[in-house]
């Protein structure tokens, strides 16, 4: 048995950690630059949300940490941060990469469609971005939106669909 692979002070190993992150830190880090703005500082608010994960987990160290739960937590730091920072971030110039082969032209043009989508998504406020990536990038269903967030079932499908609809108006707009 590593080392690793024991369970410390209650806490959850630091392979059940590794684990946590491999499954989970692409979720977390599209809930922290959709806060923030700025791709360095949602790594910081990935990292962060991981070392409390660790040291703070909701369940025992042998359960699997709730996605739900890591979100809520992202949300929380991302906000965090910012109050901390206190400066204007900047939508970030990039979006988070997906790894694959090379580009072709059809990823160029997707590319192309997400950065549109993208800049159309900074006219709305931040709340209703963040039900926007949970719900249609992280494939979160209402029920667990609305535990992430603290908000009852109806509130969240309520502001999902006047999300959904700004951004909507907000691409006709830009046609």
């Amino acid at each position: 048995m590593s080392p690793l692979d024991h369970v410390t002070d209650g806490r959850p190993s630091e392979k059940q950690l590794r684990r946590v992150v491999e499954q989970h830190a692409a979720a977390v880090y599209r809930v922290a630059i959709t806060v923030v703005h700025d791709a360095a500082l949602a790594d910081d608010v990935v990292q962060e949300t991981m070392l409390k994960a660790w040291r703070h987990s909701p369940v025992p160290p042998n359960e699997a940490i709730p996605r739900a739960w890591l979100l809520k937590a992202a949300r929380n730091t991302a906000i965090s941060l910012l109050r901390t920072r206190r400066e204007d971030l900047y939508a970030p110039d990039t979006l988070p990469e997906r790894t694959g082969g090379p580009e072709t032209d059809r990823t160029v043009e997707n590319r192309a469609h997400l950065d549109a989508l993208w800049d159309l998504m900074q006219h709305l406020n931040e709340d209703a971005r963040i039900l926007i990536v949970l719900k249609e990038v992280d494939g979160l269903s209402y029920d667990e939106i609305a535990s992430t967030l603290d908000l009852p079932l109806s509130t969240v499908k309520t502001r999902l669909y006047r999300a959904r609809k700004s951004l909507k108006d907000a691409l006709k707009d830009w046609n």
